[in-house]
C-alpha cells in the first residue's frame, strides 16, 4: 500500500491519535467514508443533463 509497511502505518496512526484524540478519530473516519462513497457514486452514475441546466441559462440561450 503506497510502499508503506506496518511500522510506518502504526506511526501514522499514533500521530493521528495524538493530534485528534480518541473521540475525534471515529468522526473523521465516518466523514471520510461518506465522502468517498459520494465520490464513488458520482463517478458511477452519469449526470442528468436536464438537471444541470438552470432556467436562466435556458432563457438566455433562447434570446440569442
Amino acid at each position: 500500500m503506497f510502499g508503506l509497511g506496518w511500522p510506518e502505518i502504526a506511526i501514522i496512526l499514533v500521530v493521528a491519535l495524538l493530534i485528534f484524540g480518541p473521540k475525534k478519530i471515529p468522526e473523521i473516519g465516518k466523514s471520510l467514508g461518506q465522502s468517498l462513497k459520494g465520490f464513488k457514486d458520482g463517478f458511477s452514475s452519469p449526470p442528468d443533463i436536464s438537471d444541470s441546466v438552470s432556467p436562466e441559462t435556458e432563457q438566455n440561450s433562447h434570446k440569442s
